[in-house]
């Protein structure tokens, strides 16, 4: 097998064995295409780790961001395990490759306060108005994604019981309590204007659609949120993902289990959690103040 051959097999094996979403293949493909152009003339199986070493430590690679370098070298890795996983290789020479070290970040976190007062700006006489608000409660009140958001369908909402049912990364299902309040807005946007719409063909179960009837973009709903905040004067830098990234930090500052919280963001690793549970500095000092037996001195 040559690497287009190759290259064709690992897509369906992401898909088929990985189950990944398109735009993870997508992104895989592009990081296996750099590999296979940066080796055109070795077939894969004969890829040794000191190539591999050399190939990363080469000027176009360390040109790109530790993020990108990171990216890259986890698809090198999905790669050669698919080559061992299909016997091609006796041994992975791509088990030992080193990885850069990432600075793990945290998106601005919005206060409810914050919160509430761009919810509180959207103009409900505006067509869109009951659509954008229950967009936010969703976003916020369930911890969704954009692409989980987006992709929300009508029959996803178990309203009676409290709960929706969310597709995410990788197809995975998982259900998320819903609140009374996005209950209330999502119900409103239903009644007053998504069951009187006739959807475009193939969007007909999207439950947020825009002007023309369609499913709305991920830029749509940046822009949005980016919009609203300007209008109440949020300073930060915030995106969809602040709202995400909000509902968990104040679940975990309100005592949540962080395996409750996992399941609700649907993380397949604890780990991938444990970035949302910062407290910021007042809620720690006000939790030692009042659980520290010593911390204010002599009683």
């Amino acid at each position: 097998m040559d690497w287009n051959d190759h290259i064709a097999a690992f897509k369906n094996y992401l898909r088929l064995e990985k189950s990944l979403s398109e735009n993870s293949i997508k992104a895989y493909l592009r990081d296996i295409q750099k590999l296979a152009d940066g080796f055109m003339n070795v077939a894969p199986e004969e890829i040794t780790l000191r190539d591999l070493e050399k190939f990363v430590a080469s000027d176009a690679i360390r040109g790109m961001a530790n993020y990108s370098q990171a990216r890259l070298i986890s698809g090198i890795k999905a790669f050669f395990r698919y080559m061992a996983y299909e016997d091609y290789l006796e041994n992975n020479p791509a088990d030992l490759l080193e990885a850069p070290k990432l600075k793990r970040t945290l998106p601005d976190v919005l206060s409810l306060e914050e919160v509430t007062q761009m919810i509180d700006s959207i103009d409900l006489s505006h067509l869109h108005g009951n659509r954008d608000k229950a967009m936010i409660e969703m976003l916020y009140g369930c911890g969704l994604r954009v692409s989980e958001l987006i992709t929300l369908r009508i029959n996803d909402l178990y309203f009676d019981d409290g709960f929706i049912r969310v597709i995410g990364k990788g197809d995975k299902e998982r259900l998320v309590p819903v609140g009374a309040l996005s209950i209330k807005a999502v119900s409103l946007y239903l009644d007053y204007h998504r069951l009187k719409t006739v959807a475009k063909k193939g969007d007909q179960e999207i439950l947020f659609l825009n002007h023309r009837r369609g499913r709305l973009s991920r830029a749509a709903i940046f822009d949005l949120i980016k919009k609203l905040a300007q209008q109440v004067g949020i300073k930060k830098n915030i995106s969809p993902h602040s709202l995400r990234h909000s509902f968990a930090t104040h679940l975990m500052e309100g005592g949540a289990n962080i395996r409750s919280v996992q399941e609700m963001l649907g993380h397949v690793s604890i780990s991938t959690t444990e970035i949302y549970t910062h407290l910021d500095r007042s809620f720690l000092k006000e939790t030692l103040e009042m659980y520290h037996p010593r911390y204010g001195g002599e009683r």
